[in-house]
């Protein structure tokens, strides 16, 4: 059975809220409508994944509780990670490297730019950009297909299969 990870840049965030930093800053009311479409069409599609890690930041932490909700998967099994706020493309590497071995659909819940690096990184750079130029807006998932081995992500290891917005939902 081939590997897939589904890459979803959080929900839109909510930029006129008073949080007190950019860490703690929410999702928008589109935001909350758009996490739970995404999560019934991962059902929909059979796409339940068996291992989930998320940023900690807010409007993340929102989005993967509302996707989640939806694939009914307790919030007790999301790995909160820290390394995933604001990260590199190194970090979100390693991150992955430390999935289990036993994960064959991994979800992972973060930010830009580093997500926009990280499918460039495992597809090759071999994509035809956006007319809008944006790669994954926000609520964005980007399904791929996976080696066999989350330690060994070189550059252009994986297959693309789709980028689904929430909008087409």
């Amino acid at each position: 059975m081939p590997r897939e990870l589904l890459i979803l840049r959080h929900a839109k965030s909510d930029w006129d809220s008073r949080a007190k930093s950019d860490f703690d800053r929410p999702l928008a009311k589109r935001g909350k409508q758009d996490a739970p479409k995404v999560g019934a069409w991962l059902y929909r599609e059979g796409l339940v994944p068996d291992h989930v890690v998320s940023s900690p930041a807010q409007r993340a932490r929102q989005t993967a509780l509302k996707v989640c909700k939806v694939l009914e998967i307790g919030r007790e099994r999301i790995a909160w990670d820290t390394d995933i706020y604001d990260a590199t493309l190194a970090a979100l590497l390693d991150v992955l490297g430390r999935c289990p071995a036993t994960a064959h659909t991994v979800l992972l819940v973060g930010h830009n730019p580093g997500l926009d690096d990280l499918v460039l990184h495992l597809s090759g750079d071999d994509l035809d950009p956006p007319q809008d130029g944006k790669l994954l807006p926000t609520g964005t998932l980007a399904r791929l297909e996976m080696p066999e081995d989350w330690d060994q992500l070189p550059r252009g290891c994986a297959q693309l299969i789709s980028i689904t917005r929430p909008r087409a939902l």
